[in-house]
């Protein structure tokens, strides 16, 4: 099971580096393909005055330390293509933000490197719509054939799940999407921007981190490749996406749900 978490956003070196530690027995587990997420600009705040991150140089230095220190995969988000060579000196994975999710520029400027492509599903689009997406970065790297799964996780892409705009400052999640996209990719399931409300009236989005651990555990039971949870000590003072972080206590029994239901599934299967 692809497992990835992390905080929002680098927030200080000592902040993340806490968040690591408490992270090793997942990338202990050998059922565990395990990636360290964060951050080093958050380029779609709402406000201006939000925090956004230490910026490309100082963000990308703190993940280098973070790889060499504790031997972690790094997943980062890039929000522009001259980040992507940079970005993917340190991460494993390079993330597209789901608005951006349609950026030819930015999709062929991750698939020249070597890094595995995260990108993440729009909460504007039909998950049909995001073959295309996975196909730019296919053609880029070289692939002529049909867009499957099974392409997809030779040439290194995946998709991630995250909602779909409902109404006003709401999302839900249509579990049918799984089966869709997996159809041409493997599929990472974001429970915590899942409970997003963004850009709901207020400076930042809130967000219900109650519903996380439901909305996971369907997901499980739905049959997806992965799961995606920005996680924190204490959410309260996450300086970006608190309302919909999870505990790092609570995610141990999450995932520990989240590993019987997958069991269940397989076996059925």
């Amino acid at each position: 099971m692809i497992l990835i978490a992390g905080p929002c956003v680098v927030e200080s070196r000592e902040n993340v580096f806490r968040i690591a530690e408490a992270l090793r027995p997942y990338h202990e587990d050998p059922q565990k393909d395990f990636y360290f997420k964060a951050s080093f600009d958050k380029a779609n705040r709402t406000s201006l005055e939000s925090f956004r991150g230490p910026g490309l140089e100082e963000g990308l230095k703190i993940l280098q330390e973070v790889k060499e220190r504790f031997g972690y995969s790094i997943l980062t988000d890039i929000h522009l293509p001259d980040q992507a060579a940079a970005a993917a000196e340190v991460a494993d994975v390079l993330q597209i933000p789901a608005f951006l999710c349609r950026q030819t520029d930015l999709l062929v400027a991750a698939a020249k490197t070597d890094a595995v492509v995260n990108i993440k599903k729009g909460q504007f689009l039909a998950p049909q719509a995001m073959e295309h997406s996975v196909a730019k970065v296919l053609r880029t790297r070289g692939y002529e054939g049909p867009v499957t799964h099974e392409a997809a996780k030779k040439f290194g892409v995946w998709l991630t799940e995250r909602g779909t705009t409902f109404g006003y400052g709401n999302l839900v999640v249509d579990m049918r999407a799984f089966p869709i996209m997996r159809a041409f990719a493997p599929v990472i399931f974001d429970a915590t921007h899942a409970v997003q409300m963004p850009a709901s009236g207020q400076a930042s989005s809130g967000g219900d981190s109650r519903f996380v651990p439901t909305l996971a555990r369907a997901a499980a039971g739905a049959g997806v490749d992965g799961f995606f949870f920005e996680t924190h000590f204490d959410p309260s003072i996450a300086l970006s996406d608190g309302p919909n972080m999870i505990k790092l206590r609570d995610l141990e029994r999450l995932v520990v749900q989240i590993d019987a239901i997958r069991n269940i599934v397989e076996t059925k299967e």
